[in-house]
């Protein structure tokens, strides 16, 4: 997996401050009348939405109460607010339903609507990103074979407990409809697979994507220091 060189002792604190905020804010601005009007006229039902964008929106939230103090990369901004798009499109229509996964399967003769699986993928390919960066900023780690391993191991332990989450929460709220929730489009080992793609999509965010985001972090620390 490509690095490039960060500092192997753990790294100077960071704040937030007027200028680090504007990106996060503008992506925030641009977030937030997506988020309402998907809310507000989903097709697949309010409960579906919260469900599947709950997520999202609770790491919205967490980033927004440590920005202060922790404030991130303009590369791990970018990252979730791409990934709140992706959740917000299959909580729209639920992922089965999606129009962008049918046109998929039918370009591509598909036996499903793949839209769930870019999903899955997507879940482990942009809090990597978060993960990595948390690693190098708050341990003495060094870049490279540690930090991609223990990246990879939390998005896949991430990736299993959202499976036990989607099947708590598809009992106990809404056990009729589960199955829209669940998207599981009758496979039976679509828990695995959605384990399966989350540990793929860590493996690409780090194989290909560690140099811009060493950069990025590089000019929030350079920032800092100037």
């Amino acid at each position: 997996m490509s690095d490039v060189s960060l500092p192997g002792e753990t790294l100077p604190a960071v704040h937030g401050g007027a200028r680090e905020a504007r990106t996060p804010l503008m992506l925030l601005a641009v977030l937030a009348p997506v988020l309402l009007a998907t809310f507000v006229f989903t097709p697949a039902g309010r409960l579906n939405w919260v469900l599947e964008t709950g997520p999202g929106l609770i790491g919205i939230a967490v980033l927004a109460g440590t920005f202060r103090r922790f404030p991130l990369s303009r590369w791990v901004y970018v990252c979730v607010f791409l990934h709140v798009l992706v959740l917000t499109y299959g909580a729209y229509y639920t992922y089965a339903l999606t129009p962008l996964g049918h046109w998929a399967r039918d370009t591509f003769h598909l036996a499903r609507n793949p839209y769930d699986r870019l999903g899955h993928l997507a879940q482990g390919f942009f809090p990597a990103f978060i993960i990595r960066e948390v690693l190098l900023r708050r341990t003495p780690l060094r870049p490279g074979g540690w930090v991609s391993f223990l990246t990879g191991a939390v998005c896949l332990a991430i990736g299993a407990s959202y499976e036990l989450f989607e099947w708590w929460a598809a009992l106990l709220l809404d056990p009729a409809g589960g199955d829209a929730f669940l998207g599981t489009q009758g496979d039976v080992w679509d828990a695995q697979w959605d384990m399966f793609l989350c540990l793929c999509g860590a493996v690409l965010a780090l194989t290909f994507f560690t140099r811009a985001h060493t950069r990025s972090l590089e000019g929030l620390l350079s920032r800092q220091s100037a």
